[in-house]
C-alpha cells in the first residue's frame, strides 16, 4: 500500500512534502497559479532545483482551501493517508467535499484515497470533478492515468499521462511511462 501511494506521488510530481500545508487563504483560483503555471512551462528541464520550488508551491496552493478548520483537516487526512489509515483518511475528505465542494484539492485527496482502497469508479469520479474544477491539476491526470493502467486500458492511460505533461512538462516519471506506453501501443519505429 505504501509503494502504491509512493508510486503516485512520483508520477504526479509531488513534492517531498506533500504531507504538509500552510493554513494562508488560497486554493485553485488563487491568482499566483497563472504566474506558477506560465514559468512552469518556460523554465529549463535542467534547472531541477527551480522546477521543484515551483511544483512544490503549486501544491502547497492547491492544499490550502482559505478555511484554518479545513486546512486541519485536509493535514489530518494527509497524515492518515501516509501511515495507511485510508478509511479514517477517507472520512476527512468526505468532510472536506461536502464542507467545501468547489475545492478542488480536497476532491483529489478523495481521489487518491480511493486509489489506494482500489475503488477506481470512485477515484474516476472525483478525479473528474478536481479537473472540471482545476484544469490545470496535472496530478489529477497523472492519477487518472495510474488508474487506466491497473484497469489495462493502455490508451486510456496514455491520453491522461500525456496531459499531464502538457501542464507540467517536468514530470519526469510520467514522462518514461508516456515513451513505454507509446512504443507498446505504436510498435516500433521503422
Amino acid at each position: 500500500m505504501r509503494r502504491s501511494l509512493a508510486a503516485l506521488a512520483l508520477v504526479a510530481g509531488v513534492a517531498p512534502d506533500l504531507f504538509g500545508g500552510s493554513p494562508a487563504c488560497a486554493d485553485q483560483d488563487d491568482p499566483r497559479l497563472d504566474r506558477l503555471f506560465g514559468r512552469l512551462n518556460v523554465i529549463d528541464n535542467g534547472d531541477k532545483d527551480e522546477v521543484a520550488r515551483i511544483t512544490a508551491e503549486i501544491w502547497s496552493i492547491w492544499r490550502q482551501s482559505g478555511r484554518p478548520g479545513l486546512d486541519m483537516k485536509m493535514q489530518e487526512g494527509q497524515r492518515f493517508m501516509k501511515h495507511g489509515t485510508l478509511h479514517s483518511a477517507l472520512g476527512n475528505f468526505d468532510f472536506i467535499v461536502k464542507v467545501r465542494p468547489n475545492f478542488a484539492e480536497g476532491w483529489h485527496k478523495r481521489a487518491t484515497v480511493y486509489y489506494l482502497m482500489g475503488d477506481y469508479a470512485s477515484s474516476i469520479a472525483d478525479i473528474q470533478k478536481t479537473v472540471e474544477l482545476e484544469p490545470r491539476h496535472f496530478g489529477a491526470y497523472a492519477g487518472l492515468g495510474l488508474i487506466y493502467l491497473k484497469m489495462g486500458n493502455e490508451p486510456a492511460a496514455l491520453r491522461a499521462l500525456e496531459q499531464a505533461l502538457t501542464i507540467n512538462p517536468h514530470l519526469a516519471g510520467t514522462r518514461a511511462t508516456v515513451d513505454e506506453l507509446r512504443r507498446k501501443i505504436n510498435g516500433p519505429k521503422l
